[in-house]
């Protein structure tokens, strides 16, 4: 009840003073108050939970700039077009961004794995029906061959 009377009353007390009255001084004291904080330890909560702010925008801005490392590695490595969008995230970060170690170890994986398909033995185990270990053998079999008729050779 004494709201809507406040409401009322006030409402029309506020259009005959013209809004002249300041408010704003009292909502700043009734927010320190309403904490049960002075002035000048809002005034210090206020600029901790802005640093804190600003350090969890570094955090963001260092985690989207690694997940668009990622998305340019691959877009590389699987020759796809570029995104600009990924290079500004990379840019916005300000410093060195590097892959996660734990990517960084499966890049290298698959590297090995990579370089190993593009080597002779890479290319026939590609090869249905061929037995690497049988090749092998057979191969060291020829050379021992070789050297021993090079061995009973009479001219060498």
């Amino acid at each position: 009840m004494a709201f809507m009377v406040k409401h009322m009353i006030g409402g029309q007390l506020k259009d005959l003073t013209g809004g002249l009255t300041e408010e704003k001084s009292e909502g700043e004291k009734s927010e320190a108050g309403a904490k049960g904080m002075t002035q000048e330890e809002y005034e210090q909560y206020q600029q901790q939970l802005e640093e804190e702010k600003q350090e969890r925008d570094a955090n963001f801005a260092q985690k989207k700039a690694e997940r668009a490392t990622i998305r340019t590695h691959f877009r590389e490595k699987y020759r796809l077009p570029k995104n600009e969008l990924d290079e500004t995230q990379i840019q916005a970060a300000g410093q060195d961004v590097e892959l996660p170690t734990e990517l960084a170890k499966m890049i290298a994986e698959d590297n090995q794995e990579e370089k190993h398909k593009q080597s002779v033995l890479g290319q026939l185990s590609n090869i249905q029906n061929v037995d690497i270990d049988h090749l092998k053998d057979k191969a060291q079999a020829t050379l021992e061959e070789l050297k021993s008729s090079a061995e009973k050779c009479s001219l060498m």
